[in-house]
């Protein structure tokens, strides 16, 4: 408010300025004493309000920047994790590279925009002196200017939204070519199709776009400059032919008008400007993250006690659906139940498409039933004990995401434990750790899954979660997974759950389930299961 306050005091300044600047030369007056000490107070006073103003604005501009990318962010976290995945990475990503930005510089913007308005009025009303009628006749021409100008921005926002919707294809693609770079390298003509059928089509649409949007705007513009253009010459030489004009009035309408050209071309430059963050803060409203206060379940909070017993853990009729690609209907897991208990290590095997990371993100609560219930203890999870109950878990995905500093676990004798870990892991001699951070990720894929079942460990949480861990692990850590660091788990109380296709090592589980078509087809005791046939991995 006070940036705002401080650019239309800069701005009617301006034209005080302007008018003494005018009343001087017309009166031949300038060496007033009075004159003179208002012109030294405004050329004193006005340099001084704009600095302030431009540093209130640029402390304006990052403290917006950064409170809208970490309230995104926190948006982000709070969504429920199906709908982010429906919306994607790449529109996620480009939501923070591209429209949080783009509402900010709208933002900051609005100062500056205040103190040329500022300035606008101010000229009008000065013109309103000099000549009330002259006035109407300028206030025409603006009206007509406005008029042409906002119709012509309507069309130029149609290309702007259509331009933000190709840059979400084109971050995918980016995407694309970041993460594919070894398949693309080794395939000339998959390369050269992928720059000639998705990327450069894409880039040259975004790029059309936008360039169609701005040219309709740059053309609003010249029109602009050439009505005040007619405006002055009709004021020079239409003006006199049929009405007596004073030299002063003459003069300083002259003056004000060429003066006012520059505030009129900053307001309408900060046009496209506004439009572009209409169309992002639409995005933005589409994704659902909305930029109201965080709910209080997005805030960090204290994990539960990690040596909580859990009596049991139950699936009652749960169901969650969802699009499955290749096939033209949802794709339903359930209804499931199924009970978990302490201390147990439980087994899940079944074929690909069948449901078991669905299941396992239903279990750990990353997925809300669409129908039944999680009951812990008893006790229902609704919406409201989501968050913390996910805290009882700790779970290395298939797609796991590895970070360099051991985050949220600052624990005394943490670098200690860690390093039994490594150890254990055999990686003691590439990895070390210290003050909670690892010394390096940049590792093979299987090491790096090593690491992310070392922050697992580390966190001792009461029940584990493995999707696929040893599926890319040589036979010797095969070996030490299923027969060492899973008994030990156990050893400790923990309750497992392990997917799996290694039909070799069901022997060592509690329970072994098999998901059929998203249908829990047998939970038996893995010496019970009759030659059930499971499927290799694929």
């Amino acid at each position: 408010m006070l940036t705002i306050i401080l650019g239309i005091a800069t701005g009617l300044m301006n034209t005080a300025l302007l008018a003494l600047i005018n009343h001087a030369l017309t009166h031949l007056s300038f060496a007033t004493s009075k004159l003179i000490w208002t012109f030294v107070a405004l050329c004193l006073v006005l340099p001084i309000a704009k600095f302030s103003s431009e540093i209130l604005l640029l402390r304006l501009t990052q403290g917006i920047a950064f409170d809208l990318r970490i309230q995104m962010s926190r948006r982000m976290l709070a969504a429920p994790l199906r709908s982010l995945e429906e919306v994607g990475p790449s529109r996620l990503l480009a939501t923070l590279t591209d429209d949080i930005p783009a509402v900010t510089n709208a933002l900051v913007t609005l100062p500056l925009l205040c103190m040329h308005v500022a300035i606008v009025f101010g000229c009008l009303l000065y013109l309103g002196w000099l000549s009330w009628v002259w006035l109407l006749g300028v206030l025409a021409f603006m009206f007509v200017g406005i008029g042409s100008y906002r119709l012509l921005s309507i069309r130029a926002l149609t290309y702007f939204k259509r331009g933000r919707e190709e840059w979400d294809a084109l971050f995918r693609h980016f995407r694309a070519l970041t993460e594919g770079m070894k398949e693309l390298k080794l395939h000339a003509l998959r390369r050269e199709a992928f720059f000639r059928e998705l990327l450069e089509p894409t880039a040259a649409s975004f790029r059309q776009h936008n360039f169609t949007g701005t040219m309709i705007y740059q053309l609003a513009r010249s029109w602009g400059h050439i009505l005040f253009f007619i405006l002055i010459g009709l004021l020079i030489f239409g003006a006199p032919a049929y009405q007596q004009v004073s030299p002063r009035s003459l003069t300083g309408y002259v003056l004000v008008l060429l003066y006012i050209m520059t505030p009129l071309e900053v307001i309408l430059n900060s046009l496209p400007i506004f439009s572009r963050a209409s169309v992002a803060m639409q995005k933005v409203e589409k994704l659902g993250l909305t930029l109201s206060a965080v709910p209080d379940d997005a805030r960090t909070r204290a994990a539960p006690n990690a040596r909580f017993f859990l009596e049991t853990l139950e699936l009652v009729g749960v169901e969650h659906a969802y699009f499955s690609e290749g096939e033209d209907r949802n794709f339903t897991l359930g209804p499931i139940d199924l009970t978990l208990y302490p201390g147990e290590l439980v087994f899940l095997a079944g074929g690909n498409g069948s449901g078991k990371t669905t299941l396992a993100k239903l279990l750990i609560g990353l997925y809300a039933p669409a129908n039944g219930e999680i009951r812990l203890d008893g006790q229902t999870i609704s919406d409201e004990k989501r968050d913390s109950y996910r805290q009882y878990f700790s779970v290395v995905f298939s797609d796991f995401f590895l970070f360099e500093k051991l985050l949220g676990l600052d624990t005394p004798g943490l670098d200690a434990r860690a390093d039994r870990y490594l150890k254990q892991l055999q990686l003691d001699h590439k990895v070390q750790v210290k003050d909670g951070t690892l010394s390096t990720i940049d590792l093979s894929h299987g090491q790096r899954k090593r690491l992310a079942l070392l922050t697992a460990y580390l966190e001792d949480r009461p029940f584990y979660v493995f999707d696929e861990w040893a599926a890319d692990q040589d036979p010797l850590f095969k070996d030490i997974f299923y027969l060492q660091l899973l008994p030990e788990l156990k050893a400790r109380g923990k309750t497992g759950l392990v997917i799996s296709h290694d039909d070799r090592y069901y022997h060592l589980a509690d329970r072994l389930i098999k998901l059929n078509y998203g249908k829990i087809e047998y939970d038996k005791h893995p010496s019970e299961r009759n030659n059930l046939e499971f499927e290799p991995v694929a």
